[in-house]
């Protein structure tokens, strides 16, 4: 008979139930002494050596944190890149499949997303694409915006950065063209991404749904859905509004705009991305300040509506009054860095106004610190950079948005 264990605390417990058997016959508590024998020494041994490898195994692991969890637990441990990018995981031929997918995960119930576009150079760290997710987080009504957020991706190091921090991704890859760079206003780089970006957002719309389109360099400090007009099908932000939303010398941004998906809308971005080959190295918002007052935009009944900058500003023209602006822009901007230090200062200004009293809150006395570094004094020496445009058609709207201290960047 083997030796039995010492007693312990629970071996002494009696209990006064009984146990079932697979037999089909009860069984007491006093018949399972024998399951609480010592198993066979070579087996505490097997398991101690178990034990110990699983412990030295774990110790010497790396941790993976992404950026989600660094911000939960507030470390400072750097951000691991799995040795397989995220991209390389993801089936690139067939985008309409992943298009299908990440469109539905974040729609809302009436089909519309938000979207905005990314490349490497304003993904990276402490750079536009954290200010912008930032927004949402500190704005007013606007954290829930985020699950209704599509990130396109231009580039690898832009989605790869894009699953790290948010979960609604995709991968937009355009054969033979890289648009991980900072892209200069009016570059040939510059025009591609932007006229790639127009032609995505038509599909989006074939798809069925409605989409707020945002820049990243837009930060959100409310909700903006009660300002939009019911009845508008294309709606657009402004760099210079005129006090009339049906005006359309009111000179259109393309980094705001609120689209819904019917036959209108669709032959309008068809329209609009066709016209390209009309106005060769021209701006897709440079031409679309041009062909909204073709007569094809009347022929197909597009509702077409200005957002007035009292809610949607920017640095062009910047909303006055907090207590009731949506979007700020850093439009009229040009540089990373500049856009960047704006935008900063920017949100210091929405925090310091989110924390006065309430009494305050509807005085006068909240102000815009910005523009700052992207103001006349430190805008950047106009003559050289006309040169950098590398041969590109100028539109009078353009031009005389160089030759002001007001440079429009988007």
């Amino acid at each position: 008979m083997p030796k039995s264990c010492p007693l312990t605390a629970l071996h002494s417990l009696q209990f006064p139930m009984q146990l079932p058997s697979f037999s089909g016959s009860p069984v007491t508590s006093r018949s399972y002494s024998a399951i609480l024998r010592c198993p066979p020494r070579p087996v505490i041994f097997l398991t101690v050596v178990a034990l110990s490898v699983t412990f030295i195994y774990f110790s010497a692991a790396p941790i993976l944190f992404n950026e989600r969890t660094r911000n939960q637990w507030n470390g400072t441990a750097p951000v691991v890149i799995p040795a397989v990018h995220p991209l390389e995981t993801v089936d690139l031929g067939n985008e309409e499949v992943r298009l299908t997918r990440v469109l539905k995960e974040a729609a809302m119930e009436d089909k519309t997303v938000i979207l905005t576009t990314l490349n490497a150079a304003w993904a990276s760290t402490d750079s536009i694409f954290d200010l912008f997710l930032e927004s949402f987080q500190i704005g007013n009504d606007t954290r829930w915006l985020l699950d209704h957020l599509v990130i396109i991706a231009f580039d690898k190091k832009a989605y790869i950065r894009c699953t790290a921090m948010h979960p609604h991704c995709f991968a937009l890859t355009t054969m033979g063209i890289d648009f991980s760079g900072e892209k200069h206003f009016m570059s040939d780089g510059y025009l591609k991404m932007m006229w790639r970006r127009i032609d995505f957002l038509r599909i989006v719309l074939e798809m069925g749904y409605n989409f707020i389109f945002t820049d990243a360099d837009v930060m959100w400090f409310r909700n903006p859905f009660p300002q939009f007009f019911p009845d508008g099908d294309f709606q657009i932000a402004c760099d210079r509004f005129f006090g009339n939303h049906l005006d359309r010398n009111n000179t259109a941004n393309g980094g705001f705009n609120f689209v819904k998906s019917n036959n209108r809308t669709i032959e309008f971005y068809k329209f609009w991305y066709s016209s390209r080959d009309k106005h060769p190295g021209h701006h897709d918002q440079d031409v679309l300040n041009s062909i909204k007052f073709d007569p094809f935009v009347d022929e197909i009944g597009l509702k077409m509506r200005f957002l007035s900058t009292a809610f949607f500003g920017g640095l062009c023209e910047p909303s006055r009054n907090f207590s009731v602006v949506c979007t700020m822009h850093a439009n009229c901007c040009v540089g990373l860095n500049r856009k960047c230090n704006d935008l900063r200062l920017m949100l210091e200004d929405w925090r310091r106004y989110m924390a006065l009293p309430p009494a305050l809150k509807n005085s006068r006395l909240p102000f815009w610190r910005v523009p700052q570094n992207c103001s006349s004094a430190a805008a950047p020496d106009m003559t050289g950079l006309k040169g950098r445009i590398d041969g590109a058609h100028i539109t009078p709207y353009t031009l005389k948005m160089l030759n002001t201290s007001n440079f429009n960047a988007n």
